[in-house]
């Protein structure tokens, strides 16, 4: 096999590129931005001065660094690009036509195929970390969500989640985040019990989503599953076994 070098590329063997807000926190595993959450190496690119609160008050402005950082991670030879919030749904469609390469910015845009592999009188409960921000049809819409399906609820109102993950306080206490994310999904479903999936929006949750599916035995969808899905479509398993 003969192999071509990409001049645009320091190294190689990257397929997932990460768009990194402009944010100080713990990431620790199972974090979008910790990189041992993957069995697979991926690249980080952070976008200088792209805030939470630019996401959250919907600033288009963002909307040219975005991209710029985009075209630098496909340069680089990432195959896809994430990013490492859910509200960079609010850019999903112009930065996927910005570049040649599959763009998934948000875990949000799992909810309509959450949807659909579940029972029509079923939702799909989706736990945010700031959920009156998604109450704006504008992030809905940006993924194709259709509202009537979807129950969501926020960590905004806990307050270890909320010092660690919107104020920016640079530490978290596991146990205690562990116990907030439980409190909030264990009300959603005690409030909806039409709820068929629960999905969690925020980059920051999936290392509780093991103790969210024990707690309410119902599929629980993250940024790492969708990451991973991703991931497999690209690059593809050569199978061996017995026949």
């Amino acid at each position: 096999m003969i192999y071509h070098a990409n001049r645009a590329q320091d190294n190689y063997g990257e397929v997932i590129g990460i768009l990194l807000l402009d944010f100080k926190a713990p990431f620790i595993p199972g974090d979008v931005g910790n990189a041992s959450t993957y069995d697979y190496p991926v690249r980080y690119k952070l976008v200088e001065g792209l805030t939470f609160d630019r996401l959250f008050n919907k600033d288009q402005t963002a909307l040219e660094i975005i991209i710029e950082a985009a075209k630098e991670l496909e340069k680089s030879g990432v195959r896809a690009i994430t990013a490492d919030c859910g509200f960079f749904a609010l850019f999903q469609k112009e930065v996927a036509e910005a570049v040649n390469i599959p763009v998934f910015l948000s875990s949000l845009l799992q909810a309509p195929f959450i949807s659909s592999i579940i029972a029509r009188d079923k939702k799909v409960g989706i736990i945010s970390a700031k959920s009156d921000s998604l109450d704006d049809d504008s992030f809905l819409d940006s993924v194709n969500i259709d509202r009537e399906r979807v129950v969501i609820r926020g960590m905004e109102n806990k307050e270890n989640f909320y010092k660690f993950g919107v104020l920016e306080e640079g530490y978290l206490d596991t146990e205690k985040i562990e116990k907030e994310v439980l409190e909030v999904s264990e009300k959603m479903i005690e409030e909806n019990p039409e709820i068929g999936a629960v999905l969690l929006e925020c980059s920051m949750l999936p290392p509780y989503a093991k103790s969210v599916h024990q707690s309410l035995s119902l599929p629980v969808f993250d940024f790492i599953t969708m990451i991973d899905f991703v991931k497999s479509a690209l690059v593809k398993k050569e199978y061996q076994g017995v026949f």
